[in-house]
């Protein structure tokens, strides 16, 4: 089944400050970080057993970008997902249970 949720992070979060400070990008790990949290809530699952298998950044991710995670189970123990802002993919990937 996919889902939709949105990935809510603050303008002012400190990792903007320190990651290029003339141009502000989101890190890649908080991405994911933010993606996990997520489709556990959304799912009501425990990832702490899963591993990403693939992730890929198409875009930078700025402040104020307001991101759209869909996420589906494609097979038992594997989910794809996809982050996009207004409609552009910014980073897709799966995870895997082990």
């Amino acid at each position: 089944m996919k889902m939709q949720s949105t990935l809510n992070i603050a303008a002012d979060h400190p990792s903007f400050a320190g990651h290029f400070p003339a141009f502000p990008v989101l890190p890649g790990a908080l991405l994911l970080d933010e993606m996990l949290r997520a489709i556990e809530l959304a799912r009501g699952i425990d990832l702490k057993t899963w591993h990403i298998t693939s992730a890929k950044f198409l875009e930078a991710v700025r402040p104020r970008d307001s991101l759209v995670l869909e996420h589906e189970a494609t097979a038992p123990g594997l989910i794809h997902f996809t982050i996009s802002v207004e409609g552009r993919k910014v980073a897709s990937g799966r995870l895997h249970e082990s």
